[in-house]
């Protein structure tokens, strides 16, 4: 049976863990009580006599005493819970427990001070409840709100739409001189028989829609004259705002901003087509998305209120058997009596949401509105963990076997090693810095499950299709054993005598099969995944026209650290054109000026794309640390230009070394900085924790001053690209492969850093719910 405590952990809130009642500290309470205990229990012994002929008499006495006082102390109760109603400074009235113990717990400073913990955190749990529930109450009001204005305009498009329709259809019967003919429809001839003063006295559901809108002192922004109330205040104006989150969207959002603001002509009163059918549409989808979140929070509130009650039920139970008393009934009661248990209105609102969920959202359609609500997380399977197995014992054997046949060829040597090198060394290298970093993510993904990083929260994935720490592993094991075998066959063809032709089309093969199977459209090896994998790469690459959210940013993080791997693929690609072609040969993408041009655009793509992605930031949220995030990444693109630069020299120009030495440092020193200070919420002066940060999830904390040493150490490793060592063109291949492998595990040892204190800084905003930006927003007319 899996203790409570167990449980608790396993299941609690991880954002709200600080709110939740603090089990392991009642029960370290509960363990100085049973501490304090034990000698009065040997005092009753007395040593200095021996056994007496009364001591049957004197124990009947005791038994009968303590009987006669139990039925007393059943009449005026051990423990008795007071509540106390204070006024807060908002005006609001909150329930304080207080707790005062009998006579038998008089001496007993560990019973005092338990009941004191746990009035505290009885209070602690209440007022977050409170808390909460007024929020999400307010949440819900609001969200009717924007509905019913949807609803609103959604009926103003339907009828304009029919108004539309019949103009159109009337003016054509007008200009036609042939008579209507009977034989038409009925709803035809009962348009035509009805003329256009009557229809205009008529008054429709769009006129009631507009003028339910304007008693509530609404109207359309520069669709028609701006009047004022009965009470002569001007009519609060309604925008619907949409996040430009496309580049479409974007440019619209920017081009408005400069006619109003750097024009200085903002449109005249008219009807601009600010309300169209697109708009709503997006404006259905937001209000959509925030009544699953507000479900998705009450859910969690509920299971607040669960958990904290089974956990003073427990802790009360140990306390009556560590103390031989019954003073968990009147304490019980005061608990069921408090907020967080008796009020109803989450169990209430959340009815409510699924009824408007099920009628506006679903077609009455209920199942599909769980789908929505209540999606169903998929159960892990044991046949992942076996094929990561199987396919580990695949690529070492495979791994072993390629060394041998390798080493026996001689293909690494001086002679034949450049040869063999040229097609194979850029499309594996592809696949195994590929897979490293699945594999560094797939240990990122383990230890932020054990350590209760919600990480699904923070990139904003769906809990049922999100990658698991195994399913990582085994994508990185299954593209690993079919690399390791493709270069087993292509070593075994190319010892046998084929033509290198038809033996170096194995890489490209390969490629291009991994191609395929990224965008294949069918439901097979993780399309969720593949998708929004490509549907963050679109973004990344489309910078700054879409806008940026944490998965994107943090993906693009991840491209900066794989510059070698898109340089192989420029390698792979420049090989295999030049290869086809038949006017070009394969040393054009070693001395060819396009390749190295190329290159410079390819080292620099990166942090263009990242330094992009900060400019946009700071478009939307007015945030100079955007820009000064921004400069990072440019010192990073001049001092990778200035290296590539350096490498391609011939003779050792001391200028030049200076300059990259210079821009390198700087470049550097600037990163260490981000990376400790922002990024990690490292380098604290004033810190409980010295130069860390008060809040660390690692208890060991020798782990983060490890990291911080390590960090540094990878981070200055663009050292060895301007030595200059004397090797072999083999062991300089192998040495940029180990440099690259090491900034990819630099990288992942990052992302655990990162994501941590994102996590802690949800954490101390109690933020465990996304929030939805809402549609439509009341502005000053005037204004």
């Amino acid at each position: 049976m899996v203790k409570f405590s167990k449980e608790l952990e396993a299941q609690l809130i991880p954002e709200w863990r600080e709110a939740f009642v603090n089990y392991w500290q009642l029960k370290k309470q509960i363990k100085k009580i049973k501490i304090s205990m034990v000698p009065k229990q040997v005092q009753d012994v007395n040593p200095d006599f021996g056994l007496s002929i009364l001591d049957p008499i004197r124990n009947i006495a005791k038994t009968l005493v303590s009987y006669k006082f139990f039925e007393s102390r059943e009449k005026t109760e051990i423990v008795q819970v007071k509540r106390k109603t204070m006024e807060n400074s908002d005006e609001e009235q909150g329930e304080i427990y207080e707790t005062e113990l009998a006579q038998l717990f008089s001496e007993e400073d560990e019973v005092k001070v338990f009941f004191e913990i746990l009035d505290e955190e009885l209070n602690k749990v209440n007022q977050f409840y409170v808390t909460k529930e007024r929020e999400f109450v307010e949440r819900g009001e609001l969200l009717n709100k924007q509905l019913q204005i949807l609803l609103d305009l959604k009926q103003i498009l339907k009828e304009r739409r029919w108004k539309n329709n019949n103009n159109s259809y009337s003016s054509k019967l007008n200009s036609s001189s042939v008579p209507c003919s009977r034989s038409s429809s009925p709803r035809i001839s009962d348009y035509t028989e009805s003329p256009d003063n009557e229809l205009n006295e008529i008054p429709t559901e769009t006129e009631e829609a507009i003028a339910a809108l304007e008693r509530n002192g609404l109207s359309f922004i520069n669709s028609a004259t701006r009047t004022k109330t009965k009470k002569g205040k001007p009519k609060m104006a309604m925008r619907i705002d949409i996040p430009a989150t496309t580049p479409t969207r974007t440019i619209s959002a920017v081009t408005l901003m400069l006619w109003e603001e750097v024009v200085n002509n903002p449109k005249k009163e008219g009807h601009g087509e600010y309300i169209n059918r697109k708009k709503i549409q997006c404006a259905e989808k937001m209000i959509r998305g925030a009544f699953v979140e507000l479900y998705r929070g009450l859910g969690l509130l509920k299971t607040y209120s669960s958990l904290n009650m089974v956990a003073f039920v427990k802790m009360l139970k140990k306390f009556d058997k560590v103390s031989n008393q019954q003073a968990s009934a009147s304490y019980l009661k005061a608990v069921k009596r408090s907020h967080f248990l008796s009020s109803d209105k989450v169990v209430r609102l959340m009815d409510e949401v699924e009824s408007i969920f099920i009628k506006h959202f679903a077609n009455n359609d209920r199942k599909k509105a769980m789908k929505f609500l209540r999606p169903q997380q998929h159960k892990e399977s044991h046949m992942v963990t076996f094929f990561v197995g199987l396919f580990t014992g695949c690529f070492v054997s495979l791994f072993s076997v390629y060394a041998i046949l390798a080493h026996l060829s001689g293909i690494f040597s001086p002679s034949n090693g450049n040869a063999y090198m040229e097609p194979v060394y850029p499309v594996f290298s592809i696949f195994a810095l590929l897979s490293l970093h699945l594999f560094v993510h797939g240990c990122n993904l383990f230890m932020w499950k054990n350590t209760r990083i919600n990480c699904n929260f923070i990139f904003e994935f769906q809990p049922s299709t999100a990658l698991k720490y195994r399913d990582a592993f085994l994508i990185c094991t299954t593209f690993m054993t079919a690399v390791v075998g493709a270069m087993v066959v292509h070593l075994i063809l190319r010892a046998s005598g084929f033509s290198s032709s038809q033996v170096d089309s194995i890489p490209g093969i390969l490629l291009l099969v991994s191609l395929a199977l990224l965008i294949c459209p069918f439901d097979i090896f993780y399309r969720p995944t593949r998708y929004c994998f490509i549907r963050v790469i679109r973004n990344i690459v489309c910078s700054p026209f879409y806008k940026v959210l944490l998965v994107d940013f943090f993906m693009a993080d991840q491209l900066t650290s794989q510059i070698p791997l898109l340089r192989h693929m420029e390698s792979t690609a420049c090989y295999f054109l030049a290869g086809s072609l038949r006017t070009h040969q394969y040393e054009v993408c070693k001395s060819g000026r396009l390749f190295s041009e190329l290159s410079y655009v390819i080292s620099f793509l990166p942090y263009y794309w990242r330094a992009m992605q900060c400019a946009r930031r700071w478009f939307d949220e007015c945030d100079l640390n955007h820009l000064a995030n921004m400069g990072k990444y440019v010192s990073a693109m001049v001092a990778a230009g200035v290296r590539l630069t350096y490498a391609r020299q011939a003779h050792h120009d001391p200028l030049w070394f200076a300059i990259v030495l210079v821009t390198s440092v700087v470049a550097t020193v600037y990163q260490l900085y981000w990376d400790f200070v922002k990024d990690w919420g490292f380098l604290q002066p004033k810190s409980k924790h010295p130069w860390l940060r008060d809040e660390l999830i690692l208890k060991n904390k020798s782990i983060y001053y490890a990291s911080i040493a390590l960090n540094i150490v990878l981070r200055v490793a663009w050292v060895e690209t301007v030595m200059r060592f004397n090797v072999g063109a083999v062991e300089t291949k192998l040495l940029d492969f180990l440099l690259a492998s090491l900034e990819v595990i630099r990288r992942g040892h990052w992302n655990f850093y990162r994501l941590e204190n994102e996590h802690l800084n949800n954490v101390g905003k109690y933020r465990a719910v996304k929030t939805v930006p809402l549609p439509f927003r009341e502005t000053d007319s005037d204004g």
